[in-house]
């Protein structure tokens, strides 16, 4: 009889995971134009510590151990970010794992992928900003009339102020300062802006 994960055992302290990202240089110090046209001091790219299985599986088994016991059976998460996160989540979980995609700007399950009416489901993302897409797949999840059990996130940047109306745990929450352009504190110091991916960093 396999070992129920124990939640305390497998959490390990934010300092912790806030490590591994350094290391993967996930996470960077600097001056960064985002996506968004915002510019901020800090910028976070998961995809750069979920490239190495061992540590995508930790943060996983961490995220995985707060939904431990409720009876989740599908992992799902959105295209591209949350589809290592809802790999290794269904894989701690022993479930197992789907991602939605936007066809014509509109999110959904393809692939053959399908939820069955009841099926209880885990959303999941690698990193929040303000939400949206989870937004959007617990939106699909609902359209299969199935149900949302909770949502995982690895990095919350909001601080945990956004409110999904479900039980929600991430195991990073950070408030990374996003500032328009024009009253960018680092700008006005003369400190060059980088587009992450534009170049090497």
């Amino acid at each position: 009889m396999k070992k129920q994960m124990n939640a305390e055992e497998a959490k390990l302290k934010q300092a912790e995971y806030l490590d591994l990202f350094r290391e993967s240089k996930a996470l960077l110090d600097g001056h960064f134009l985002l996506t968004s046209g915002k510019h901020s001091a800090q910028y976070m790219q998961c995809a750069q510590v979920l490239q190495y299985p061992e540590r995508a599986a930790t943060l996983a088994k961490g995220l995985a151990a707060s939904f431990q016991d409720q009876g989740i059976q599908t992992v799902i998460g959105p295209a591209t970010g949350g589809i290592l996160v809802a790999h290794e989540v269904a894989k701690a979980l022993g479930v197992r794992a789907l991602f939605t995609e936007r066809e014509n700007g509109v999110m959904r399950l393809r692939r053959g992928f399908t939820l069955s009416p009841g099926e209880r489901v885990l959303v999941v993302e690698d990193v929040i900003t303000t939400g949206g897409s989870v937004r959007e797949v617990l939106a699909v999840v609902q359209e299969f009339e199935a149900i949302s059990v909770g949502v995982g996130i690895l990095v919350d940047r909001t601080g945990g102020t956004v409110d999904f109306g479900l039980p929600t745990a991430s195991i990073i929450q950070l408030h990374i300062q996003a500032y328009e352009a024009l009253e960018c504190p680092l700008c006005a110091q003369g400190i060059p802006a980088i587009k992450p991916g534009s170049r090497k960093i």
